[in-house]
């Protein structure tokens, strides 16, 4: 009886490891990163909000395809043909540039839709992440204000100034019933509706901005494609310190957005706070080098930084 025990815990062991066993199989990736996650076919199903965002906006586009969350043959099938209708290769992954290409293939007619916002008063969303509140504005008036929940530490919603760039409706599962896509350069992040309504009000996402399904769908038609978004931080965009990484033309992120506001907060005038170290980032760079005395190279260094007072 002994030795019957011991065998039948030796096979339980066994079993609970080896990679055919049911408690393997059942294993899944779940993918609700928002940095441009790749995603593919795999032995292991890829899941997550990443892969219903994907799908979402393939529906949305027409494509006959079902969001279910699970990165499968239909959908990998699915980008294929995106792939194909862009001119890519067809390989059914979903790498950087195909999320651009899904994502940000209505910026074009945000520029149209942002000059139309002269006839209807000048459009601006401002979102403050430390009050998780998200107001509209028409022509410097308060329209309407909303609760709203917002990225957690590890995963923080993008502070800087944006714009919409895409609209989608009835997206569901964790977009909720509206979404408002950012031109963020280093990732996927949007203002939209959820199906968990009891995180708003709290420091939940996983970058993006939720709000009550019922909230987002006011919201909704009050913004145009190109409205422009203003994310802070207790009204801020800078932190009072950071830890200084060279910055430089083509260079993109969360420090270029604090390096722009902190330029803009000194004087020096130029586009708006976007993340994208282009060329008039670079030239204001020079300007504010030549002006503190400093090697006019338009990259951003050590010394730069101490000058701009981002660092001690």
């Amino acid at each position: 009886m002994l030795k019957r025990l011991i065998f039948c815990s030796i096979l339980a062991a066994f079993l609970l490891f080896i990679p055919g066993s049911d408690r393997a199989g059942a294993s899944v990736q779940i993918i609700d990163n928002t940095d441009y996650p790749t995603l593919y076919l795999a032995q292991v199903p890829l899941q997550g909000e990443a892969v219903w965002l994907v799908q979402a906006r393939l529906k949305e586009m027409g494509y006959d395809i079902e969001p279910n969350g699970v990165f499968d043959k239909t959908t990998s099938n699915t980008i294929s043909m995106f792939q194909l209708s862009v001119g890519m290769k067809a390989d059914g992954i979903v790498n950087e540039a195909v999320w651009q290409a899904l994502l940000a293939s209505e910026e074009g007619d945000s520029l149209c839709a942002a000059d139309e916002q002269g006839e209807k008063g000048r459009m601006l969303i401002v979102i403050d992440v430390a009050h998780r509140t998200l107001v509209l504005y028409e022509d410097d008036k308060e329209v309407c204000r909303y609760p709203v929940a917002v990225g957690k530490a590890k995963t923080p919603t993008p502070l800087g100034e944006w714009k919409v760039i895409h609209k989608g409706m009835g997206w569901g599962n964790g977009f909720g019933t509206r979404w408002m896509g950012l031109n963020v350069p280093w990732g996927i992040y949007g203002i939209h509706g959820t199906n968990k309504p009891g995180s708003i009000g709290t420091y939940a996402s996983h970058g993006c901005i939720r709000m009550f399904n019922r909230d987002v769908e006011k919201l909704y038609p009050l913004v145009p494609w190109g409205c422009r978004v203003k994310i802070v931080n207790d009204g801020k965009m800078v932190p009072e310190q950071i830890k200084p990484v060279e910055l430089k033309k083509k260079s993109s992120g969360q420090r270029v957005v604090y390096v722009q506001s902190r330029l803009k907060e000194l004087g020096v005038e130029f586009d708006g706070a976007d993340g994208r170290f282009g060329n008039m980032t670079e030239l204001a760079v020079k300007y504010f080098q030549v002006w503190h005395g400093l090697e006019p190279s338009g990259i951003v260094d050590e010394a730069t930084y101490r000058a701009l007072g981002l660092i001690e």
